[in-house]
Protein backbone atom coordinates (compact mmCIF):
# COMPACT_ATOMS: atom_id res chain seq x y z
CA UNK A 1 0.00 0.00 0.00
CA UNK A 2 1.27 3.21 -1.04
CA UNK A 3 1.29 5.88 1.67
CA UNK A 4 1.45 10.31 0.47
CA UNK A 5 2.73 12.75 2.79
CA UNK A 6 4.93 16.08 2.81
CA UNK A 7 8.51 15.79 3.97
CA UNK A 8 10.22 18.15 5.99
CA UNK A 9 13.79 19.45 5.79
CA UNK A 10 15.05 17.58 8.32
CA UNK A 11 14.06 14.17 6.73
CA UNK A 12 15.77 14.91 3.36
CA UNK A 13 18.94 13.20 3.29
CA UNK A 14 20.65 10.98 1.60
CA UNK A 15 19.39 7.93 3.56
CA UNK A 16 16.06 8.51 2.19
CA UNK A 17 16.76 7.62 -1.33
CA UNK A 18 18.80 4.04 -0.50
CA UNK A 19 16.02 2.29 -2.22
CA UNK A 20 15.05 4.90 -4.49
CA UNK A 21 15.78 3.68 -8.40
CA UNK A 22 16.46 6.76 -10.47
CA UNK A 23 17.51 4.62 -13.61
CA UNK A 24 15.69 5.28 -16.93
CA UNK A 25 16.58 3.81 -20.57
CA UNK A 26 15.51 6.21 -23.44
CA UNK A 27 15.71 5.39 -26.52
CA UNK A 28 12.94 7.88 -28.38
CA UNK A 29 12.94 11.66 -27.17
CA UNK A 30 10.64 14.18 -28.39
CA UNK A 31 13.33 16.94 -30.25
CA UNK A 32 12.55 20.66 -31.86
CA UNK A 33 13.84 21.24 -35.16
CA UNK A 34 13.07 25.06 -35.76
CA UNK A 35 9.21 25.08 -34.99
CA UNK A 36 8.42 21.48 -35.45
CA UNK A 37 8.44 18.89 -33.36
CA UNK A 38 9.37 15.14 -33.79
CA UNK A 39 10.52 11.92 -32.46
CA UNK A 40 14.24 10.96 -33.07
CA UNK A 41 16.22 8.23 -31.80
CA UNK A 42 18.73 9.33 -29.14
CA UNK A 43 19.19 6.79 -27.18
CA UNK A 44 20.64 6.73 -23.85
CA UNK A 45 20.79 5.94 -20.15
CA UNK A 46 19.23 8.29 -17.27
CA UNK A 47 20.44 7.87 -13.81
CA UNK A 48 21.95 10.02 -11.21
CA UNK A 49 25.36 10.17 -9.86
CA UNK A 50 26.05 10.44 -6.01
CA UNK A 51 27.25 13.91 -7.09
CA UNK A 52 23.25 14.56 -8.61
CA UNK A 53 21.57 12.51 -5.15
CA UNK A 54 23.89 15.47 -3.19
CA UNK A 55 22.06 18.50 -5.38
CA UNK A 56 18.89 16.78 -5.23
CA UNK A 57 18.70 16.51 -1.08
CA UNK A 58 19.94 20.62 -1.28
CA UNK A 59 17.72 21.67 -3.77
CA UNK A 60 14.80 19.63 -2.19
CA UNK A 61 15.63 21.18 1.59
CA UNK A 62 15.55 24.44 0.24
CA UNK A 63 12.51 24.13 -1.73
CA UNK A 64 11.20 23.29 2.01
CA UNK A 65 13.02 25.90 3.84
CA UNK A 66 11.58 28.77 0.83
CA UNK A 67 8.45 27.74 1.14
CA UNK A 68 7.68 25.60 -1.13
CA UNK A 69 6.37 22.04 -1.63
CA UNK A 70 7.92 18.50 -1.34
CA UNK A 71 5.32 15.26 -1.41
CA UNK A 72 6.59 12.10 -1.80
CA UNK A 73 5.01 8.83 -1.75
CA UNK A 74 6.70 5.37 0.59
CA UNK A 75 5.99 2.00 0.01
CA UNK A 76 6.88 0.11 2.94
CA UNK A 77 8.45 2.64 4.75
CA UNK A 78 10.78 3.43 1.37
CA UNK A 79 10.62 6.58 -0.40
CA UNK A 80 9.47 5.46 -4.12
CA UNK A 81 8.08 8.80 -5.77
CA UNK A 82 8.11 12.60 -4.48
CA UNK A 83 7.18 15.87 -6.31
CA UNK A 84 8.42 19.38 -5.69
CA UNK A 85 6.93 22.43 -6.24
CA UNK A 86 8.95 26.12 -5.79
CA UNK A 87 7.28 29.05 -3.91
CA UNK A 88 8.21 31.66 -6.08
CA UNK A 89 5.27 32.91 -9.14
CA UNK A 90 6.96 33.85 -12.43
CA UNK A 91 5.92 34.23 -15.75
CA UNK A 92 3.38 37.73 -15.16
CA UNK A 93 -0.28 37.45 -16.42
CA UNK A 94 0.78 33.41 -16.64
CA UNK A 95 1.54 33.16 -12.87
CA UNK A 96 3.44 29.94 -13.36
CA UNK A 97 4.78 28.33 -10.12
CA UNK A 98 7.77 25.42 -11.26
CA UNK A 99 7.23 22.31 -10.84
CA UNK A 100 10.53 21.81 -10.09
CA UNK A 101 10.71 17.49 -10.03
CA UNK A 102 8.42 14.96 -10.51
CA UNK A 103 9.99 10.81 -10.23
CA UNK A 104 9.19 7.74 -9.40
CA UNK A 105 11.02 4.76 -8.71
CA UNK A 106 11.83 2.57 -11.67
CA UNK A 107 10.22 -0.45 -9.58
CA UNK A 108 6.81 1.61 -8.99
CA UNK A 109 6.45 3.54 -12.21
CA UNK A 110 3.12 2.98 -13.76
CA UNK A 111 1.65 2.51 -10.85
CA UNK A 112 -0.37 5.74 -10.67
CA UNK A 113 2.16 7.27 -8.44
CA UNK A 114 3.29 9.50 -10.83
CA UNK A 115 -0.37 10.74 -11.23
CA UNK A 116 -0.92 11.27 -7.60
CA UNK A 117 1.57 13.26 -7.07
CA UNK A 118 1.16 15.18 -10.21
CA UNK A 119 -2.23 16.18 -9.11
CA UNK A 120 -0.87 16.92 -5.06
CA UNK A 121 0.94 19.27 -6.86
CA UNK A 122 -1.38 20.79 -8.64
CA UNK A 123 -4.10 21.23 -6.13
CA UNK A 124 -0.87 22.58 -3.75
CA UNK A 125 0.05 25.51 -6.57
CA UNK A 126 -3.57 26.36 -7.14
CA UNK A 127 -4.14 27.43 -3.75
CA UNK A 128 -1.02 29.29 -3.41
CA UNK A 129 -2.70 31.58 -5.89
CA UNK A 130 -0.75 29.88 -9.33
CA UNK A 131 -3.06 29.86 -12.70
CA UNK A 132 -0.02 27.33 -14.30
CA UNK A 133 2.43 24.65 -12.98
CA UNK A 134 5.43 25.17 -15.18
CA UNK A 135 7.46 22.24 -16.35
CA UNK A 136 10.63 21.68 -17.32
CA UNK A 137 10.25 17.84 -18.58
CA UNK A 138 12.50 15.06 -19.78
CA UNK A 139 12.47 14.72 -23.73
CA UNK A 140 11.33 11.08 -23.51
CA UNK A 141 8.57 9.97 -25.14
CA UNK A 142 7.30 8.02 -22.19
CA UNK A 143 7.79 10.91 -20.06
CA UNK A 144 6.21 13.52 -22.74
CA UNK A 145 3.05 10.79 -22.73
CA UNK A 146 2.79 11.05 -18.55
CA UNK A 147 2.43 14.95 -18.82
CA UNK A 148 0.46 14.95 -22.30
CA UNK A 149 -2.12 12.43 -20.16
CA UNK A 150 -2.11 15.08 -16.97
CA UNK A 151 -3.36 17.95 -19.75
CA UNK A 152 -0.13 19.85 -20.12
CA UNK A 153 0.71 21.59 -23.33
CA UNK A 154 3.83 23.52 -24.55
CA UNK A 155 4.39 26.52 -22.41
CA UNK A 156 3.27 29.68 -24.04
CA UNK A 157 6.32 31.82 -22.21
CA UNK A 158 9.86 29.56 -21.27
CA UNK A 159 11.43 29.84 -18.62
CA UNK A 160 15.19 30.64 -19.97
CA UNK A 161 16.56 29.32 -16.57
CA UNK A 162 15.44 26.04 -17.21
CA UNK A 163 16.24 25.86 -21.06
CA UNK A 164 19.96 27.30 -20.76
CA UNK A 165 20.34 24.57 -17.93
CA UNK A 166 18.59 21.52 -19.92
CA UNK A 167 18.08 22.07 -23.32
CA UNK A 168 16.78 19.17 -24.38
CA UNK A 169 14.10 19.12 -21.47
CA UNK A 170 10.32 20.28 -23.28
CA UNK A 171 9.32 23.31 -21.77
CA UNK A 172 5.64 22.73 -20.24
CA UNK A 173 2.63 23.98 -18.50
CA UNK A 174 -0.66 23.03 -17.13
CA UNK A 175 -3.20 25.13 -15.98
CA UNK A 176 -4.75 24.76 -12.56
CA UNK A 177 -8.51 25.48 -11.43
CA UNK A 178 -8.97 28.23 -8.81
CA UNK A 179 -9.97 27.18 -5.73
CA UNK A 180 -13.52 28.80 -4.98
CA UNK A 181 -14.32 30.77 -1.62
CA UNK A 182 -16.46 27.84 -0.38
CA UNK A 183 -13.42 25.74 -1.03
CA UNK A 184 -14.33 23.42 -4.10
CA UNK A 185 -12.46 24.04 -7.64
CA UNK A 186 -13.67 26.26 -10.04
CA UNK A 187 -12.21 26.64 -13.72
CA UNK A 188 -10.60 30.01 -13.99
CA UNK A 189 -11.79 32.13 -16.05
CA UNK A 190 -8.48 32.45 -18.11
CA UNK A 191 -8.71 30.45 -21.68
CA UNK A 192 -5.76 28.38 -22.43
CA UNK A 193 -4.94 29.35 -25.74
Amino acid sequence: MIQYRDLQGQEINRELFRNFIRRQVVVKCLRRDGADWSVKDDPFVDDWTEEDYQTLVSCLKNTVKTGGFVHAAFCDGKLKGFVSVESGFFGGENKYLDLSSLHVSKDKRRTGIGRALFLTAKSWAANKGARKLYISAHSAIESQAFYKSMGCVEAKLYNEKHVEAEPYDCQLECQLELPRPDGAAASDSVSQQ
